[in-house]
């Protein structure tokens, strides 16, 4: 069950029912309930800003999350991504933005699961499995692109 999902983006080419879709298709891989998700594209500006203030770090970022659940199978958290860096990432990877933008979604969803990249050890099994998540859900997220 999804209680209340937002989406929010200052990048109007995000697709914001495409993000509902990813959030669903997750949701049911891995049995989640989710009571609050709340999604935000924002300028890098912005998300270097809330660095600094809340995780007190000084540099740019493309994404962060806040978990405010105590439990791994239900979600109740904020993903905040920068475009503006997801646009970078692309073009520094050789991927196009909207695969970027789903990496980035996948990416704190599972941050939500306390998968972390802290170490090497724990960086791969993360990247590992937002590659699987990728390969399986292939969203088209951007509108128009």
């Amino acid at each position: 069950m999804v209680k209340y999902l937002q989406v929010h983006s200052e990048d109007r080419a995000i697709g914001k029912r495409a993000i509902h879709s990813l959030i669903s298709a997750l949701k049911l891989e891995f049995k989640l309930s989710i009571s609050f998700l709340s999604i935000s594209f924002i300028s890098s500006k912005e998300l270097r800003a809330i660095n600094k203030k809340y995780l007190k770090h000084d540099f740019n970022t493309d994404i962060i999350t806040f978990n405010y659940s105590m439990r791994v199978n239900e979600i109740d958290g904020e993903i905040l991504i920068s475009f503006e860096e997801a646009r970078l990432n692309a073009k520094k990877y050789k991927t196009n933005y909207s695969k970027e933008i789903s990496r980035l979604v996948v990416h704190g969803i599972l941050h939500l699961l306390n998968f972390e990249d802290n170490n090497k050890k724990n960086k791969a099994i993360m990247k590992q499995m937002e590659k699987k998540l990728i390969n399986r859900y292939n969203f088209t997220l951007l509108v128009g692109k």
